[in-house]
């Protein structure tokens, strides 16, 4: 099913939500609780050191952990803009705000030997503000920001100029405008 999905992601992708948008919503929500508690009983089984296969490189189960809670985070958000909801922002920011960050592939992703395609982890202690930074050790820079708007930002749920993310510097600033938390080739971004 993985190679199935790796020769057209995007239509495996809405092939399924098609398929499952057709089910009666208590069945869909019974659905999803299910498969997320097999999901994590699976990851927890998952020896450590092991990497699991996906569309990119291949993950540890943290990593598969925290890249399900983004996907999540961010389509429930879709959802929630749907319905004219506004959800709060809580610590649990912090896993999509990492996986933000620190995205292995962004240079691949972007086919650039940009500096600013190499992300180094800055530091996101609170669910209000994130920091950033990147580039070289010698021209590393920084930016500071709401850490729900740099979430809304890397999953691509807002346009940049809309956020509370500010970039210092011209490596954090070309950065910003290629930041992704997930695999895949680089999106189109929310107008």
């Amino acid at each position: 099913m993985l190679a199935d999905a790796a020769k057209d992601p995007t239509g495996f992708v809405d092939a399924g939500a098609e398929e499952l948008a057709a089910l009666p919503p208590e069945q869909l929500s019974a659905d999803w609780r299910q498969t997320r508690a097999r999901l994590h009983e699976e990851l927890l089984a998952v020896a450590d050191g092991h990497k699991l296969p996906w569309f990119g490189p291949p993950m540890s189960a943290a990593s598969m952990a925290t890249a399900r809670l983004m996907e999540t985070w961010a389509h429930g958000l879709d959802v929630a803009d749907a319905l004219g909801v506004k959800r709060p922002a809580t610590a649990r920011l912090r896993s999509i705000a990492h996986i933000g960050r620190a995205h292995p592939r962004l240079r691949v992703l972007h086919q650039r030997a940009d500096p600013a395609c190499r992300p180094v982890p800055g530091r996101a202690s609170r669910a209000r503000r994130a920091g950033l930074g990147v580039g070289s050790r010698r021209r590393r820079a920084t930016g500071h920001g709401s850490a729900e708007d740099f979430c809304m930002l890397v999953t691509q749920r807002r346009p940049r100029a809309a956020l509370d993310v500010n970039a210092v510097g011209e490596d954090a600033e070309r950065w910003l405008g290629i930041a992704q938390a997930f695999a895949g080739p680089p999106g189109p971004g929310r107008e």
